[in-house]
């Protein structure tokens, strides 16, 4: 008589081979959850930084290019901490707009106001704003540094006080922190810039 063999699978070996399934099959979706967490951070790190840099670009180059405004104002008209107003021919059109850079929380605004009218004046009420970021770091930090013509040998003086920063600047620094993750500051991008006003060079 011959004696018949069970080849199959019994019930607990494909209760357990299931079980083994489903454990590999969470852990791969976690680790693909992860890595697809990961490649977020990083796209939007890489999209912070190009936002920081074309920001910072744009800034420095209508501050180098300041000049007298197109009804006779000085270049320059506010100096502050994180605020700077000044005429530029921001369009390189002939025209020299007032141009307004605000840190307000988070934002950095920027505000652009044409002149109108013959002789031309500035009506702030038709200034044009807009938010160039939202994901700016500082803090109560400064965003702007203004410097004379003595730096950097002059590192008594400079950066200038508030009372001198009209009359004296001839250099201004632009330093923004910037991320799109606020639960990570140590992850903060910071890019430092500077601008040397070249009207008054050539004056």
């Amino acid at each position: 008589m011959v004696k018949k063999t069970n080849k199959g699978f019994t019930l607990i070996e494909i209760l357990v081979s299931s079980a083994l399934l489903v454990i590999i099959g969470a852990g791969y979706l976690s680790l693909q959850y992860l890595m697809s967490k990961s490649q977020v951070v990083v796209f939007n790190s890489y999209l912070s930084v190009e936002e920081a840099n074309s920001i910072l670009t744009q800034m420095i180059n209508e501050i180098r290019n300041a000049r007298q405004s197109d009804d006779g104002a000085y270049m320059l008209d506010t100096a502050n901490d994180q605020e700077i107003i000044f005429y530029s021919d921001i369009n390189a059109n002939g025209i020299v707009e007032r141009v307004r850079y605000t840190l307000s929380g988070n934002q950095l605004i920027k505000g652009v106001t044409e002149p109108t009218g013959n002789p031309p004046t500035y009506d702030l009420t038709k200034e044009k704003v807009a938010v160039v970021s939202s994901n700016i770091r500082n803090g109560t930090a400064p965003i702007f540094y203004y410097y004379n013509k003595d730096w950097p040998t002059d590192t008594t003086n400079n950066p200038l006080p508030s009372a001198n920063r009209i009359s004296d600047t001839t250099l201004i620094k632009v330093i923004l922190r910037e991320n799109t993750n606020p639960n990570s500051p140590n992850t903060d991008y910071v890019m430092e810039s500077e601008a040397t006003l070249r009207m008054l060079k050539l004056n």
